[in-house]
């Protein structure tokens, strides 16, 4: 009896080791790889390049302004978009006199790139394209990003302060945080088992594509960044709750942030779009 229960129970934790794994490599490959969305340029724009610090080929849309002010903003999309869905906000910063960079961040829309790496490489990319717009001519350059393209730009804040403002809508303070998050609530599943399964592909993330993303954290590159953040958040935001940018603000206190009542994950725009346009070219404005 005693070496029936034992087969039992070795059996049982070989087979539940195995489902662990296989259960990180789904979900690993499935947020390491987005769908690409790809469109048609906007009128006057221009496809631009720039290689990345490991040699990925990066594009993106440059849009200059009919009465530029000398000043750039980069508009950064979130995770599974792409320039297409960033070029909605272009009109805001052209009409002011800014000129506008819609990059496709890496392994999305035209940019080459075979993993999205949620700021562990973006943030490099950032920081290249930094390069890009000031050899463009731009006198001061701006950061303007959605959900990802938010967190990816606090976290090159974190390396170097190439902008001299960011507005950052709906970021994530932790990676690891946010994705055992999304993966309880979207996935209907208890705390450990999300815990258990973002721990599983973070592993097989860096077994087998050698990428360390334990430590993705918007949060700590907060804390000793230099530029400028205005952080906005969605109190109805379901994706990327608003205690993230609450966190985000609290690790920084210089950093405002404005919590919009009726506003979705990214939708602080739709919810209240003249204080939203407003709040935004007011804070580039005064730095």
């Amino acid at each position: 009896m005693k070496r029936k229960i034992t087969i039992f129970v070795v059996t049982f934790t070989i087979l539940s080791a195995l489902l662990l794994v296989l259960l990180g490599a789904v979900f690993c490959r499935m947020t390491l790889h987005p769908f690409r969305r790809l469109g048609t340029p906007p009128p006057n724009a221009t496809t631009v390049t720039v290689l990345a610090s490991d040699g990925t080929s990066l594009s993106a849309w440059w849009l200059q302004a009919s009465k530029p002010n000398g000043n750039c903003v980069a508009v950064l999309h979130g995770i599974g978009d792409s320039r297409v869905g960033a070029q909605g906000f272009a009109p805001m910063f052209l009409n002011e006199g800014y000129s506008v960079l819609l990059p496709d961040s890496r392994a999305h829309g035209a940019s080459e790139g075979e993993f999205v790496t949620y700021g562990l490489l973006e943030k490099h990319d950032v920081i290249a394209w930094s390069t890009r717009m000031k050899s463009a001519g731009c006198r001061k350059l701006f950061g303007f990003g959605e959900s990802l393209g938010a967190s990816i730009l606090i976290q090159a804040a974190g390396v170097r302060p190439v902008f001299s403002a960011i507005v950052a809508e709906c970021p994530y303070a932790d990676l690891r945080e946010v994705a055992e998050y999304r993966v309880k609530e979207m996935g209907h599943v208890p705390a450990i088992v999300a815990k258990v399964a973002v721990g599983s592909a973070l592993a097989y993330a860096a077994w087998v594509d050698g990428l360390d993303l334990r430590h993705v954290s918007p949060l700590d590159s907060i804390a000793h960044a230099s530029t400028p953040i205005l952080l906005i958040h969605g109190l109805r935001d379901s994706r990327t709750p608003p205690y993230n940018s609450e966190r985000l603000a609290h690790a920084n206190p210089r950093d405002p942030l404005w919590l919009v009542p009726n506003a979705l994950h990214t939708g602080a725009s739709r919810a209240e779009p003249r204080e939203f346009q407003s709040r935004v070219l007011d804070w580039f404005a005064k730095h």
